[in-house]
């Protein structure tokens, strides 16, 4: 996952980068709005979100987001800011943010809005994935093979997808862990084999199929 971060006091800059470089993501950063800007272009790099701050010397924030939406970029955008007045929020969203947060804010909390843009960008994509005769439908969250329709509880149906939106990939467990539960359970827990050996009772086990491959030290991958 790559993120670009535009935030120009140096020291936020360099914290921001490092708990989010330990969280897997890959930074870039700017330090000015027409960086930003520059680097956000429909032909530069793809980026899975844009952390930027609104008062950005040379172009603010709102200004660089609401000219990259002028082109056509979707890219999600969280915008950081001093600024905690509902008119100033208003303000940030209206210009094409698709979520904001004040300063001081809790890493936790950024990180885990992070995920969630990367997340919902991610499957609004893909609304409907379609793996052989395994059907994966995220906007009514239900699954089929075949003509039948497949029962999961919400965790087991966003590590299917997952896996789905993948499919072909090794997703690792880390990934799985921090998209399903927020990293909010221990990767030395067995409590994603164990949702994972469920998935495959459900979705492998009745119709003869073995769609799920562990891939040791690695991960689970979706069969194509």
């Amino acid at each position: 996952m790559r993120v670009l971060l535009a935030e120009d006091d140096l020291r936020l800059a360099s914290l921001l980068e490092q708990s989010l470089t330990e969280a897997g993501w890959e930074v870039e950063v700017v330090h000015d709005g027409r960086a930003a800007y520059g680097r956000a272009l429909p032909d530069g790099l793809p980026y899975d979100v844009l952390l930027l701050d609104w008062m950005l010397p040379e172009l603010d924030g709102v200004t660089v987001c609401r000219r990259l939406r002028g082109l056509g970029v979707t890219t999600p955008v969280l915008m950081l800011t001093a600024r905690g007045q509902i008119q100033d929020r208003i303000h940030g969203l209206d210009s094409g943010a698709d979520d904001y947060l004040a300063k001081p804010f809790d890493l936790d909390e950024l990180l885990a809005r992070l995920r969630a843009l990367h997340r919902r960008a991610t499957y609004d994509d893909l609304d409907v994935i379609a793996v052989g005769d395994l059907v994966v439908d995220a906007g009514s969250r239900r699954v089929r093979r075949g003509g039948t329709e497949i029962a999961l509880s919400t965790r087991e149906f966003d590590i299917l997808r997952l896996l789905a939106t993948h499919a072909g990939k090794v997703v690792s467990r880390f990934t799985i862990l921090d998209e399903v539960w927020d990293g909010e359970t221990d990767l030395r827990s067995n409590v994603i084999d164990v949702h994972v050996a469920t998935i495959r009772s459900k979705i492998d086990k009745p119709f003869g199929t073995s769609t799920i491959t562990t891939v040791r030290g690695a991960g689970y991958r979706l069969e194509r």
